[in-house]
């Protein structure tokens, strides 16, 4: 049978990866003043894995063929995400993302600000360049996730004051703000393709427990990944008394030694930084702190791919996408 399917569907995620960031180089910043646009503009081109674009093209392409199509979509959804990220920066003072200035070193708290309201607008005039048909569902699905990875973030804050959050809570939080956004890109590809309402539920489902894991190795990659592939000093949650999954089951599961121990690491106010990061994750060691996350992630990704598993297409449409999911979970940054 002759593939009428075309270029893009038949893509891997690092060839869409690419489409991605060519489309993303040709977006216009025709408006004035310039130096609005130009931080947008700057912000958008320091790269980054493109997660979420990728996932609404290889959503979409479950469905239909011209995955092309929705490009413009994809793009709203990653002018979001970056629009996070820079105020992200700002409320962290972060000096750097991806290696290169944040906005806000690079110019000024005020342009941040500013340049990062209006990426929000252009991520919803981005978005809304659907068919009309599908406005309605788009959108409300858009503002819905957005609301809530608003919620996360605060959900984030409030923990830092906090010596006794719950591993549901911090569950919740990072489902909140990390993991509906991918659920989101995926959902939102296959409502743009006429899916059924079960087939996109499942995968808002599939993308939601992805997302857990996703953000469970980014906590176990901290601790335990290779500086030079991790492409940052590892340790930085540990230093920062961060309550990650990690740390809250290390206090839950710790005997009344080693809880003394990570009591007197978690409240120094001086220390060695690398004497903390290796006495802590001695800790970890001899809890079994990593062997407990490496379940739950495993877990998490088992239930993402039994959600993939229900949505009513021939697994043949599916290989793309699990390929994709594979190369996220088992990726060494």
């Amino acid at each position: 049978m002759e593939n009428k399917m075309s270029p893009i569907a038949n893509l891997k995620g690092s060839d869409i990866l690419k489409k991605v960031n060519e489309a993303l180089e040709q977006l216009p910043y025709d408006r004035r003043p310039q130096s609005l646009y130009e931080p947008i503009r700057y912000v958008l081109s320091l790269g980054g894995k493109r997660i979420r674009p990728v996932l609404m093209l290889l959503g979409y392409s479950l469905f239909k063929d011209d995955p092309e199509r929705i490009m413009m979509q994809a793009l709203g959804l990653e002018t979001y995400h970056n629009y996070t990220l820079l105020h992200d920066d700002l409320m962290d003072n972060a000096d750097l993302r991806r290696g290169h200035e944040t906005v806000h070193k690079r110019w000024n708290a005020n342009t941040a600000i500013l340049s990062g309201d209006s990426m929000l607008v252009l991520a919803y005039q981005r978005i809304a360049q659907c068919d009309e048909r599908h406005l309605p569902q788009v959108l409300g699905l858009f503002t819905e996730t957005a609301l809530e990875i608003g919620e996360g973030q605060e959900y984030d804050m409030a923990f830092e004051t906090r010596n006794d959050v719950r591993e549901e809570e911090y569950i919740e939080m990072i489902r909140l703000k990390t993991s509906v956004l991918l659920a989101c890109a995926l959902k939102m590809g296959a409502l743009l393709a006429d899916a059924s309402q079960e087939d996109a539920d499942n995968l808002y489902k599939c993308g939601e427990q992805m997302g857990l894991a996703f953000q469970l190795q980014d906590d176990l990659l901290d601790v335990y990944g290779d500086t030079e592939v991790f492409g940052k000093a590892i340790g930085g949650d540990i230093t920062s008394n961060k309550k990650t999954y990690m740390l809250i089951n290390a206090f839950n599961r710790a005997n009344e030694q080693q809880r003394a121990e990570l009591t007197r690491w978690v409240n120094a106010e001086t220390f060695d930084r690398q004497e903390k990061i290796e006495a802590v994750t001695r800790l970890y060691d001899a809890i079994g702190i990593r062997q407990l996350c490496e379940d739950k992630i495993n877990f998490y990704f088992a239930e993402a791919r039994k959600y993939l598993e229900k949505v009513s297409v021939p697994a043949e449409r599916k290989q793309n996408l699990l390929r994709y999911m594979n190369e996220m979970m088992h990726r060494e940054f």
